[in-house]
């Protein structure tokens, strides 16, 4: 009986690790391979960064919380967007908060980090139809989804300005350039990758929640949501470890808005999603989260997140998966 569980237990958390690996790499192709084209005709440095390399680096959510919807599994599709919200906010911020503390631009606590409250705020307002509006079911329709892309369009507009407007950004690295046909062939590997990855990765995670008697909901807002963040885990970690600190809190922050705007945005205009209420729990964590974010930021040394705040957001990230796991 043993012998076979952990049989089991490898072949599909291999698959899954697998399929993981080939999301990622199938962004970075995505990201290098159309970067390039973008720079061989003419495009800045910083309207790449804004559009190509942020849009390839949530394609791993993206995949996967599309999939998820499509093959009817909502849980899991909600689950990976506010579960990677939670791991980021708790996570990465705490282990990158301990590496390095994270002192932070102005603009980053006292316009993004409220935004990205006002982000679950709004997915709160449009998916609890019952509670909020008294209507028969809570879904995620395309005219939610609609309203969430157009919030993703100012916010868009917003770093576009800031970055334009403040001397603190820079347009980051050198972008490689390839030959052009060797540039198409890796966006359409990297796409091939994202798709061939993200089934693996929608499959298998939902043989371990069938196998296992797993949830839906806890295998997005645990294993998918960890999985599809590792791009920006390593991202905020090696910046936090190279003092780059700003980078490392604003790709969290960043992500989270992209997330909920961006990522539910467009997985709801193409398959619109029924909402399950208990994940409000889970929504609850992510804004009562980022006010504690605030008011560390705004309290003691300002606008830094000293290593003691971020073991407090680790510490809560632990304390919340234990509960997650003893809810089943």
């Amino acid at each position: 009986m043993l012998s076979y569980f952990f049989e089991g237990l490898t072949f599909r958390f291999i698959d899954l690790l697998l399929g993981f690996a080939i999301l990622i790499k199938g962004a970075d192709f995505l990201v290098n391979g159309s970067s390039s084209i973008a720079k061989k005709n003419g495009i800045s440095n910083l309207a790449i960064g804004l559009t190509v390399v942020a849009f390839g680096t949530s394609m791993p959510e993206l995949i996967v919380s599309l999939l998820s919807s499509l093959n009817g599994k909502n849980d899991a599709s909600f689950g990976n967007a506010i579960g990677s919200n939670n791991f980021n906010l708790l996570f990465i911020l705490g282990i990158s908060g301990l590496i390095c503390p994270l002192i932070v631009q102005r603009n980053t606590v006292k316009y993004e980090v409220p935004l990205s409250l006002l982000a679950a705020g709004i997915l709160f307002l449009l998916v609890n139809d019952n509670l909020i509006w008294g209507g028969e079911n809570d879904v995620l329709s395309r005219f939610d989804s609609v309203i969430l892309l157009l919030f993703f369009g100012g916010f868009l507009f917003y770093i576009y300005r800031t970055m334009k407007t403040s001397s603190d950004f820079s347009e980051g690295g050198e972008i490689k350039i390839y030959k052009t046909g060797l540039a198409v062939g890796m966006v359409i590997l990297g796409l091939g990758f994202l798709i061939g990855g993200g089934t693996t990765v929608v499959n298998s995670a939902t043989s371990i929640a069938q196998h296992y008697g797993l949830s839906e909901k806890l295998i997005g807002l645990t294993i998918l949501a960890m999985g599809t963040s590792l791009p920006e885990l390593a991202t905020s970690a090696v910046a936090a470890y190279r003092k780059n600190t700003d980078i490392a809190i604003g790709n969290v922050i960043g992500s989270n808005i992209f997330n909920i705007f961006f990522i539910l945005g467009v997985t709801g205009v193409i398959s619109p999603m029924k909402y399950s209420s208990v994940m409000n729990f889970d929504i609850y964590v992510l804004m009562a989260s980022t006010v504690v974010l605030m008011i560390f930021m705004f309290t003691l040394n300002q606008r830094k997140l000293d290593r003691w705040e971020a073991f407090m957001l680790l510490a809560g990230y632990i304390t919340y998966t234990i509960y997650l796991i003893g809810m089943e």
